[in-house]
Order: structure tokens, then C-alpha cells, then sequence
């Protein structure tokens, strides 16, 4: 992010803009929104821009910006669509050490105004770091359309009600509260009675809530996918929006956690095979502990959490101290690595099954039934293999497996950074050595474009 939004109190304070045509109106119609002096520098305004003098809206001054003048300016904006001149002010204001912004030069700005919905004292702000204005103006008018007209007046009457609210506990129930002020009792009663009918309302809820019992905790147990945000569900994105507190796996992307609500609590919980890791109790624990104050918990893990999730464990937990739950499917690593190398796991007279394993479990390297995986066309997606490719490649040879089945080898997964290779079961080991992200191994199936991605040993590397 190159810029970073903030909101600037403006009100009383001076804002200069050099220019008078075209340019400077469209800017003024949205500076004249705030309660900033604006004082315009040019000899010959437009007439709309004179008009607002005549309202008193803005000072017009025929004189140039002087160095003094732009020293006590808290804005300065160069509009006047004349090259030289908007250079001369750039100028003048890096002298005085004022913010400038020269109007659709994105370059020689050092602050750019984002598009702007208006329903003061709620404000959104949308920016594109001025690559894509179009772009915004879409999003402004989707927002604009999605908020009543009337929630200026209501978030007035919110603001003022708010000391009475802090009565009710810091927790769901004061976000229940306003969020169905806003979007429901607000709105319906400021349409059948006005802004006293809003102030009733208001009243009646508050009454409402804090006769209601506190709501119990709950857990959702979130699946985040193999990692690109656009592959949530929509049910999991909604719960990320509305979580108090998440408890998340080491390798969920840094990408879906910035979806949900800044005041959540976050907590990695993750593990690491054969490394460190919280016990699995801690975990259960800490879920009971966040349940027990209200709070509505969602258990983010990578992929889907009913697939090498330790889900189980953690129902069994929540089940024996009565605690209630959901389970929300997400994409597997297995099915997001098929797409990534345009391959079905599943195909009609190659194999009649598939098989989910992984490479190690709680007591070491895994065992699997290595025969069934040795004969032909079998196909397997393996979890958790790179420190145990060579077990799982001595293995399969010491059953009869062909040493030359490809194995595809997708690193991070649906990730900006995913890596694609295959290798021949007999140089798998090789293969994986220098990856040091997450990879998921397909066994029994080749990349489509395998010749982009084929891992060529050397006869040393080669395990017969």
C-alpha cells in the first residue's frame, strides 16, 4: 500500500487552491463539503466559482499565493490546468513544507483525494492510488445504493446516544445493537415518524437489550482454503467479518486474515511437523476460555477443516463442556493442486479410487497400505510429504511400484508464489530438497504441460 488513508479534521482551516476553471470546480465541489476556509487564487474565476464567494462559501483572491500565505495553508491544490503555473505552486508550497496536490498529476502529488460517498458524519473514502478513477467511481455508486439516504440523520442520532449504549456489555450485543439501529429499526422508524420516531426507537432497543441474556459462545470451525483469498466461501468470509476472535493456523495466508474485523482477536495456533507447535490442549483451551466470555469464535484452519485438521479432537473438546458449533467446508490443498496442474483426481478405466494420505501422524513417519498404492493407475494426494519423501519413496519401490510413476509436486498452492514440478517416484527425494513451502504431492498424475515443469536427475540422484 503505497498510501495510506486517513481522515484530516479541516474544519477552520485555511485551504488554498490555485485556479479558476474548469479543473478548480469540479475540486471546490468537493472541498466545499467540509468546514475547511477555502480561499481560491486566480484573477479571472469561472462564474459558478464567484458565485460561491457571493454565498459566502470561499474567499477569492486576484493576487498570486505568496510563500507566506502557503505557510499557513493546511492544503494546497494546483488546478489551474497551466503546466507552468501548477509547477510555480508545487514550488511555492515544498517551500513553505505544506501538503500539495496538483489535480490529476499523480506524480507530482504528494496526497491524492480518493472518491468520496457522503452520508456525514459517515464518510467512505474508496482509492485506487490513481491508477484506476473509473474503478472508483463504480465502487462509490454500488456503495452509494447500498446506504439509506437517511443514515446521515441516524448516525447523528446514534452519535448522541452513544454514552447511554456503554451500559450494555463490550461485546456482540452492543455491535447487535447498533447494526440493527442502522440497518432495520433505525431506517423503518425515521420513515413512519420522522427523527422523533429514530429517537424512540432508540430508546425502546436499548430497553430491549439489556433485558436480553447474554448470547452463549460459539465456535465455527472456517475452512481458509489452500490459500488465495478469492476461494473463500462466502459463508466463511462472513464469519471472518463478524468473528471476535480467530484462531488460526500457521499457514493460513496473511491475505484472508486482513478480511476480517480489525478489533478481533487474533491468535496463531499453528503447528509444525516434527517442530515446534501449541499442544493440541492448549488449543482446546483456549476455545473454551474465549466461549465461556461470549465470544463468537471462529477456528480458521488452511484448506478444509474435516481433511488432516485435528477437527476431532477439537469437536470432542467443545462437545464435552456443551458448546456449540459449525463446520464450514473449505477447498483442499489436494483439489486446488489437481487444478493448478489441469489434472482430474478421478478418471474413468486409469483409477477407480483416490486416496487422501498423509505423510506423517503423531507418531512419526506414516504407514499405509503400500501395496495398494504400488500397482497401476493408482493416484494419491499426499499431505504433509517433503520430510517424509524419502520414507514414502522407499516404500512404494519396495512394493513394486514402477519407478518411474511422475509425481506432481505443487508448492503453496493457488498462491502468487505456487511452484509446479514433477518427478519420477525414484528421484521424488530429490525433487522436494530446496522447497521450503507448504507442498502437496500428487502422486500417480503428471502435470499437463509436464514438459514445463519435468525435474530431470542425474543418474546419482536416482533411488532403484
Amino acid at each position: 500500500m503505497k498510501y495510506f488513508p486517513v481522515f484530516l479534521n479541516v474544519a477552520q482551516k485555511p485551504i488554498a487552491l490555485v485556479g479558476g476553471g474548469a479543473a478548480a470546480v469540479a475540486k471546490l465541489r468537493l472541498l466545499l463539503k467540509t468546514e475547511a476556509e477555502v480561499t481560491v487564487y486566480d484573477p479571472a474565476p469561472e462564474a459558478q466559482i464567484q458565485a460561491w464567494e457571493q454565498d459566502g462559501r470561499l474567499k477569492i483572491s486576484k493576487e498570486p499565493l505568496s510563500l507566506d500565505l502557503a505557510r499557513q495553508a493546511h492544503l494546497i491544490y494546483a488546478a489551474s490546468e497551466d503546466d507552468s503555473r501548477d509547477s510555480q505552486t508545487q514550488e511555492i508550497a515544498h517551500a513553505a513544507g505544506t501538503w500539495f496536490n496538483w489535480v490529476d498529476n499523480l506524480q507530482h502529488s504528494q496526497f491524492i483525494t480518493p472518491a468520496i460517498v457522503d452520508r456525514d458524519p459517515v464518510i467512505v473514502a474508496i482509492g485506487t492510488e490513481g491508477s484506476a478513477p473509473v474503478v472508483a467511481r463504480a465502487i462509490k455508486r454500488d456503495i452509494e445504493e447500498r446506504l439509506p439516504q437517511n443514515l446521515r440523520t441516524l448516525a447523528s442520532l446514534g452519535q448522541s446516544f452513544r454514552s447511554l449504549v456503554l451500559a450494555l456489555p463490550f461485546s456482540r450485543l452492543r455491535r447487535d445493537f447498533w447494526s440493527k439501529f442502522y440497518f432495520s429499526k433505525g431506517p423503518a422508524a425515521y420513515d413512519a415518524a420522522g427523527e422523533a420516531g429514530a429517537k424512540r426507537a432508540l430508546h425502546d432497543m436499548l430497553t430491549e437489550f439489556k433485558d436480553t441474556s447474554p448470547k452463549q459462545g460459539h465456535v465455527d470451525f472456517v475452512g481458509a482454503g489452500p490459500g488465495d483469498p478469492t476461494l473463500l466461501t462466502h459463508k466463511a468470509r462472513v464469519l471472518l467479518h463478524e468473528a471476535d476472535v480467530i484462531l488460526h493456523d500457521r499457514l493460513v495466508d496473511p491475505r484472508i486474515l486482513e478480511l476480517a474485523r480489525r478489533e478481533a482477536t487474533m491468535i496463531e495456533v499453528g503447528k509444525t511437523g516434527f517442530g515446534q507447535a501449541m499442544a493440541q490442549e492448549d488449543i482446546h483451551q483456549l476455545m473454551l476460555a474465549h466461549v465461556a466470555q461470549g465470544a463468537q469464535v471462529v477456528r480458521l484452519k488452511s484448506g478444509d477443516p474435516t481433511v488432516f485438521g485435528r477437527l476431532d479432537e477439537e469437536l470432542e473438546a467443545l462437545a464435552a463442556h456443551d458448546v456449540s458449533y459449525s463446520i464450514v467446508p473449505g477447498i483442499t490443498a489436494a483439489s486446488a493442486a489437481a487444478a493448478a496442474v489441469g489434472r482430474s483426481l478421478t478418471r474413468r478405466g486409469r483409477n477407480a479410487q483416490f486416496r487422501l494420505i498423509t505423510g506423517h501422524d503423531m507418531a512419526g513417519y506414516a504407514e499405509q497400505d503400500w501395496r495398494a498404492l504400488a500397482k497401476p493407475g493408482a493416484v494419491a494426494a499426499i499431505y504433509m510429504g517433503k520430510k517424509a519423501a524419502r520414507f514414502i519413496q522407499g516404500r512404494l519401490l519396495m512394493h513394486g511400484a514402477d519407478p518411474r510413476t511422475p509425481v506432481s509436486i505443487i508448492e503453496n498452492s493457488s498462491r502468487p508464489e505456487q511452484v509446479i514440478r514433477e518427478a519420477p517416484l525414484n528421484a521424488l527425494a530429490k525433487a522436494l530438497h530446496d522447497l521450503a513451502g507448504p507442498a502437496v504431492l500428487l502422486y500417480g498424475l503428471s502435470p499437463r504441460s509436464a514438459a514445463e515443469h519435468v525435474f530431470e536427475p542425474q543418474e546419482a540422484d536416482l533411488c532403484l
